[in-house]
């Protein structure tokens, strides 16, 4: 009876704090539209009206609604996406509102017993409890860049994607995002088989928190490639430093294959070989926790790497602290070789649409892409003025310059995997009006 009366309890606390988050869309078809809802959860940030949810949720929107626990049923509109987080704000008008206590996702530990709260296939407003399973997951999904997941055995199904997930005292630790259902899947697809993850609150509070200050989400940079450890193991390599890892490094970590010229790891004095074997004070176990814990943290931000570096000489290798101040990554390194292609093709300089560069090229505000040049002369010239605010890439809308470069950069893989010759930008013309322009891919 205790332990109902504990769970009844953040039941209680909780619930207020949860939404359902309906969105519909309209899909293209070859004769015809066709409008298409969908749904998810979300919770509430602050009193102002803030609500945090998935990107995967709202990412493709033409029309946000949210019901709140008494059932009212508010219009919303989407603030921020960072789809490479898969973190999402989107907002309703204040009043009434019942905020979420936030926890300290860093103090969770494999065992601790937690609860997931949404809307599974649209029973809205559930509960379910588990423990967490483990942490720092990675799962491999296709659509999220930066996985250090909360895996939990609490029972997530889709529509608990945006969700709240709690700790013991009912203050939020993470948020619902993914059932694991093989590596390399998309999001939320398959029905729940014991494996739950959530985006821990360390990282939605530094995505959120920049979201809401400025409408898209700055990252760090520090100019590393990184390999996992038994990558080298047995391999032919002729490189010294790794060969004294593979021969001398026993342990868990991620090895440094590259180093970007002038880049905040050079400056601080990485090298190649290097095995960096914790972040922080976070361990490495998998490579693939080294771009999920530096792209989740600000630029100008110290970040300490614990490595063990090898000494081939000696046939040795010896642990250092390294610290790193991080620099703001470039949205273009999101696209690869397209954004020297679209260089090419004549749109020599993109920004963030804002109302202020909006103003300065005397053209309406709409969110998206700003072009404040397009080449004289170049392939764009006739089709795409200065001035013009690129809103969509195939379809799916765009709110920054760094959404804009992540969805060209998947959709750029998926068109050569079927080999389609074009994407499709729809913009915003200054003197008002849309228009599709076709983008060659070669």
């Amino acid at each position: 009876e205790q332990i109902n009366r504990a769970h009844r309890a953040i039941a209680k606390l909780v619930e207020p704090s949860v939404v359902h988050v309906s969105t519909l869309t309209t899909m293209q078809r070859r004769m015809f539209t066709a409008p298409y809802a969908s749904s998810g959860s979300g919770w509430i940030w602050d009193e102002d009206g803030h609500i945090v949810t998935n990107a995967h949720v709202v990412e493709s929107r033409e029309r946000v609604q949210v019901q709140l626990f008494d059932g009212e049923l508010r219009e919303a509109e989407v603030i921020g996406v960072d789809l490479r987080s898969d973190v999402a704000v989107i907002k309703v008008p204040a009043g009434g509102l019942h905020p979420s206590l936030r926890g300290d996702s860093s103090r969770i530990e494999q065992g601790d017993m937690v609860f997931a709260f949404g809307s599974p296939f649209d029973f809205r407003f559930s509960m379910s409890s588990g423990i967490v399973s483990g942490l720092g997951r990675s799962a491999g999904l296709a659509d999220i860049d930066y996985e250090n997941f909360i895996q939990t055995d609490a029972a997530i199904n889709p529509g608990n994607s945006g969700g709240p997930l709690t700790a013991v005292y009912g203050r939020v630790i993470g948020m619902n995002t993914a059932i694991a259902t093989g590596r390399g899947g998309s999001l939320g697809q398959g029905q729940f088989a014991g494996i739950g993850l959530a985006i821990p609150m360390d990282i939605i509070e530094n995505v959120v928190g920049q979201i809401i200050e400025k409408g898209e989400v700055e990252k760090g940079f520090v100019g590393v490639g990184v390999l996992p450890v038994n990558a080298i193991a047995g391999a032919q390599i002729r490189d010294p430093a790794f060969r004294c890892v593979a021969a001398h490094f026993d342990g868990q970590g991620a090895v440094l294959n590259r180093i970007s010229p002038d880049s905040p790891a050079e400056l601080a004095g990485l090298q190649v070989g290097d095995v960096i074997t914790a972040i922080d004070g976070t361990r490495i176990t998998d490579s693939s926790r080294v771009p999920a814990l530096i792209g989740t943290r600000r630029p100008g931000q110290v970040v300490r790497f614990a490595i063990w570096r090898p000494v081939p000489a000696e046939s040795r290798g010896e642990m250092r602290v390294v610290e790193v101040a991080l620099v703001r990554r470039a949205p273009e390194s999101d696209a690869g070789e397209f954004a020297s292609l679209l260089q090419g093709l004549g749109l020599a300089r993109m920004v963030t649409a804002s109302k202020e560069s909006c103003a300065a090229a005397n053209v309406p505000y709409v969110r998206g892409v700003l072009l404040e040049d397009v080449a004289d002369g170049s392939a764009a010239a006739g089709v795409l003025p200065d001035g013009a605010v690129i809103v969509a890439v195939e379809g799916q809308s765009v709110g920054n310059l760094e959404e804009f470069y992540v969805r060209v950069r998947r959709l750029v893989n998926t068109t050569r995997r079927t080999r389609r010759q074009a994407l499709v930008l729809t913009v915003a013309l200054p003197q008002g009006g849309y228009r599709d322009v076709e983008v060659p891919l070669r």
